[in-house]
């Protein structure tokens, strides 16, 4: 045995790590963690939950990864079980990616590309798949409906100016309340703001956001009417809640209404979308229950996506999309049946 445990080391215990190199192994570890989004860091931690919960009630060991029971582990999501509801095509998918990052850091391999697994995932995707759901997208006249029934109170200004932003920017939720007053204030920040003076375009908000595909710059002029411009917004929380450095949306402090130095959750955003579109009336055909699901954060995205009447390069710029593609996904029914395919062949 002994023979066996020197063939590398020479008979010798391997050493502790200097104490600098400790540092930056952690350092490495911290620099891993953020390689994701934190929400996404969320999913995929209880993706390995479920997972290691799973095989530990079939008795199964998670390590070396074997394709054969990730497919036994696919097939039992998508069937459910007693108090519990098959996952969807895209869920399960979701989570089978968390499951191989999971195996990642653990310095292990789990090919999707397996003969096993992608014929489980083909075969599912033929038996459950489902057109993608897509939430509401909110124009711009149902936005200033939303704005209409928020209060000129400190609470509504700020959620003005957050609907606001977030549609004028096609901001995903996380970018915006990651927003800070300047550059490197915070550590857990995602981007800052710069408000540029009026020159021969009217000047207007500038965002540099550090998103999915890296970091972008977005532009957000000023609006026609200080009642719609999202500058004009933002300019009246920061005014009014007295800030001038860190993050920029916070909450309420409890005590004396005024304003928290905390960041505010991103959960908020998807709650304020879903509770304004509400009041407003939006999709009063749907049930309450379905209304409520059909809008979320993503809501504003695509309805900037929507509704800009420009250059699709312009939008996906704006929105930081990797593909034209990603892009068309956005846009409700702006496009449809504008090329008429029936009429060009002469029906």
């Amino acid at each position: 045995m002994a023979e066996a445990d020197n063939d590398k080391t020479g008979g010798r215990a391997l050493a502790e790590p200097a104490p600098h190199l400790a540092a930056l192994s952690e350092k490495a570890r911290d620099y891993a963690r953020n390689a994701r989004s934190e929400n996404t860091q969320r999913a995929y931690d209880a993706d390995w939950r479920h997972f290691a919960s799973w095989l530990r009630r079939q008795g199964l060991d998670p390590l070396p990864p074997d394709p054969q029971t990730v497919g036994l582990y696919l097939a039992a999501c998508v069937e459910g079980g007693p108090g519990r509801a098959p996952l969807s095509v895209s869920s399960l998918e979701r989570r089978l990616s968390g499951i191989c990052w999971r195996y990642r850091q653990l310095g292990r391999l789990l090919d999707t590309g397996d003969p096993h697994i992608a014929t489980v995932l083909a075969g599912i995707r033929r038996a459950h798949g489902r057109p993608p759901v897509q939430k509401e997208a909110i124009f711009a006249d149902e936005l200033l409906a939303m704005l209409a029934v928020l209060n000129n109170d400190l609470r509504g200004l700020r959620d003005k100016a957050i609907l606001a932003i977030g549609f004028a920017g096609g901001l995903r939720r996380s970018e915006i309340v990651g927003l800070d007053c300047g550059p490197e204030q915070t550590d857990d920040g995602t981007g800052w703001i710069e408000i540029v003076g009026a020159d021969q375009n009217g000047g207007g908000l500038l965002l540099t956001l550090n998103g999915k595909t890296g970091w972008r710059e977005v532009e957000i002029g000023r609006g026609s009417s200080p009642l719609t411009c999202p500058v004009a917004m933002l300019e009246t929380w920061l005014k009014l809640g007295r800030i001038t450095r860190g993050p920029v949306f916070r909450p309420l402090a409890r005590k004396n209404g005024g304003v928290s130095a905390e960041r505010l959750s991103d959960k908020h955003v998807a709650r304020l979308v879903q509770k304004a579109a509400l009041a407003a009336g939006l999709r009063g055909d749907l049930p309450e229950g379905e209304r409520r699901r059909a809008f979320s954060g993503h809501s504003l995205r695509a309805g900037l996506a929507s509704s800009a009447q420009i250059e699709e390069g312009h939008v996906q710029r704006h929105l930081g999309h990797a593909s034209a593609e990603m892009t068309r996904r956005y846009q409700r029914k702006r496009d449809r049946f504008k090329v008429n395919l029936t009429k060009a062949a002469g029906l």
